[in-house]
């Protein structure tokens, strides 16, 4: 496995790559890798001869508030898991390669950026659409592998990608969970004991949501049930619980067709996420 954190450099090799007739899959990551990261490389392999992994903790996309200093890093331990899996080179460029002086111009999605975790996070859509942007003219991928844990970000990147005739195609991979059905993030080492056991109620909520829309329920009970089973959770503060058309976002008052019930719940200044994809429910 090639590992290489020059732009110039890592644009030299994509181009004798696909000289060669090559085709290139990628997979961004903010690092600190786990399975579901892992799951996208099986993605990326399935389709492409080449897969690269960036790997970069993207300061624009933080709040001044949020977990960018704390959030976890470990470059060795992710260069020996994505060598693991089969990943064929790595670029992991720090802040300066990427910024390397103010940046006065930025991409932006609008409307399906203002609503779930854009609603409260203030420029965050804007720091992923830009990074992503500017990983994609660095990379020149064929295809990009987005997880479905970030159903908002790959809509906003599909739609991106749509609309400025980017020459690459999105592909969105399913959630990868844990034994008790905890969405893998690279947040969650960062719960408490209490914390991590009382982070299951984020899936058996969604699960039981899906459950209850499949039985015919009525879905505005279903979310005011779970909600409220969810303020009884020790240690949750609940952030959002919404149901949305996917993927243009729009608020939904019941699952009809292509459904996204998304979720999304505080443990101290641990933030989870989490969705489940309803499709033609029964």
């Amino acid at each position: 496995m090639e590992k290489i954190s020059n732009i110039s450099l890592i644009r030299e090799r994509v181009k004798d790559l696909k000289r060669d007739g090559k085709t290139i899959g990628f997979v961004p990551t903010m690092g600190y890798l786990h399975e579901g990261h892992l799951s996208l490389v099986d993605e990326a392999k399935k389709s492409c001869d080449v897969v690269i992994m960036s790997i970069f903790v993207n300061p624009t996309q933080f709040g001044p508030n949020e977990d960018y200093d704390s959030y976890p890093r470990d470059i060795e331990r992710d260069e020996a898991l994505a060598k693991s899996r089969g990943t064929d080179i790595v670029f992991y460029p720090d802040v300066k390669e990427m910024y390397p002086s103010e940046t006065l111009t930025w991409v932006e999605v609008e409307k399906i950026t203002g609503v779930l975790c854009g609603a409260k996070r203030e420029g965050h859509f804007r720091g992923v659409t830009t990074v992503v942007t500017k990983l994609f003219n660095i990379v020149q991928p064929d295809i990009a592998i987005f997880g479905q844990k970030d159903a908002q970000q790959a809509a906003v990147i599909h739609k991106m990608v749509e609309d400025l005739n980017m020459n690459v195609r999105i592909k969105l991979a399913p959630i990868v969970r844990e034994a008790d059905g905890l969405a893998m993030s690279s947040r969650n080492v960062r719960l408490s004991t209490a914390d991590r056991k009382n982070a299951v109620i984020l899936s058996q909520s969604l699960f039981a949501i899906k459950e209850g829309i499949n039985e015919g329920k009525e879905l505005s009970k279903l979310m005011e049930k779970a909600k409220q089973v969810i303020l009884g959770t020790p240690g949750a503060r609940l952030d959002y619980l919404e149901a949305r058309s996917y993927p243009d976002l729009e608020t939904v008052h019941a699952c009809k067709d292509r459904c996204l019930i998304a979720i999304a719940v505080y443990f101290g200044n641990v933030r989870l996420i989490d969705n489940i994809l309803i499709e033609n429910p029964s």
